[in-house]
């Protein structure tokens, strides 16, 4: 492991020092680079738990997170591949069909093509079972119609997971069905969100009679709602949810290191307490996915605290500090506009709190 770490952190610091990017907070989901992805995929470092006969590095989700912490405590452009390596491809590794597989799993994981998300709707809110938009049955295949809203890199994505209605019917988390599309299929339009700094990374799309062939179904159809909560451990328990704001701390811990006084000694060090404790959940929550085991509402947990810490971490470092935070700066000043003006979106993003909280209450009944 520990040669693995010193790798990673070595292709890090060379790609920074040739003047390749700039360390910056919430880096997997605004720092995009191509080629990044690309030299990580020709290193075996997406995919690294697939089978090998897919492309994948046969390697446990421990010698993943290891790899994964060291690209975000690095700030590194890791946006590519991040959610198609996450998400997308264990979602194909375990519903999907073995032509699935072999037709996206490898291309995946030598960073040829990359994925986007499409599963927020904009009358939905965090209530996914709400989904309006629509799967019609045609020869061959589907045709989909309907919006998403705030589908990360869908303007620069080969292709789309989307989560589709295809059954009325019955009670709402029923007839939900998962479909891969090519996003520059006909009918296909993307339209830019600006976030709060001015950055283009989120979109709205729209389909309008957007053919799927029948292959690219993504498991049981009607059964979208099971799969899609199942793989959001995937997404919700990884390290990003606690190290985004990582280069701000790194930033911090330079800036208390020059001090001498007690009160910020004590500050910093509850917040490297809390980084720690957090650390070892997010480890439990990956050994468990070693294990085959659907870690729903340990990830819940650490999201719901992961994502708090990053919010309180900017604040932290901001009432410390003293520095204003200003967008495009350089040094404490940057990283803190970032994780400023990024925090609002930590805790909704990939769940809402109160959503969390109630999974975390179902799964845990008081005694």
């Amino acid at each position: 492991m520990a040669k693995l770490r010193e790798a990673v952190c070595a292709l890090a610091d060379e790609w920074r020092a040739a003047g390749r990017y700039e360390p910056r907070c919430d880096a997997w989901m605004r720092s995009y680079d191509r080629e990044f992805t690309r030299e990580l995929g020709a290193r075996g470092w997406i995919g690294m738990t697939w089978p090998t006969d897919l492309g994948g590095g046969g390697r446990s989700a421990v010698e993943r997170l290891v790899v994964t912490e060291e690209l975000l405590r690095a700030g590194a452009p890791v946006a590519a591949h991040w959610i198609a390596d996450r998400q997308i491809g264990p979602a194909i590794l375990r519903y999907g069909s073995r032509e699935l597989q072999e037709e996206f799993l490898r291309r995946i994981a030598s960073g040829e093509i990359t994925f986007c998300l499409c599963m927020s709707e904009t009358e939905a809110g965090s209530d996914l079972a709400a989904v309006r938009t629509r799967a019609r049955r045609v020869d061959g295949g589907w045709r989909i119609s309907g919006a998403k809203i705030w589908t990360s890199h869908a303007h620069e994505s080969e292709y789309g997971y989307v989560l589709a209605r295809s059954d009325d019917s019955g009670p709402k988390h029923a007839g939900l069905t998962e479909l891969i599309v090519d996003m520059a299929s006909d009918g296909i339009e993307v339209r830019p969100i600006l976030d709060l700094e001015g950055e283009h990374h989120f979109n709205e799309v729209f389909f309008d009679d957007v053919a799927v062939p029948d292959r690219w179904t993504l498991g049981e159809v009607g059964r979208g709602w099971d799969q899609a909560t199942a793989q959001l451990a995937f997404e919700r328990g990884g390290p990003e949810r606690l190290l985004s704001n990582y280069p701000l701390l790194a930033a911090l811990l330079e800036w208390a290191s020059e001090r001498d006084d007690s009160a910020t000694a004590r500050a910093v060090g509850q917040v490297a307490a809390r980084l720690r404790a957090l650390r070892r959940l997010a480890y439990e929550v990956t050994a468990a996915m070693d294990r085959g085991e659907v870690p729903a509402a340990r990830a819940a947990m650490l999201k719901h605290a992961g994502t708090a810490f990053e919010q309180q971490l900017a604040e932290c470092a901001r009432r410390l500090t003293g520095i204003e935070p200003q967008p495009g700066a350089e040094g404490m000043a940057g990283l803190l506009a970032q994780a400023v003006l990024n925090g609002p979106g930590f805790t909704i993003r990939g769940g809402s709190s109160d959503v969390l909280l109630g999974i975390i209450a179902r799964a845990e009944p008081a005694k």
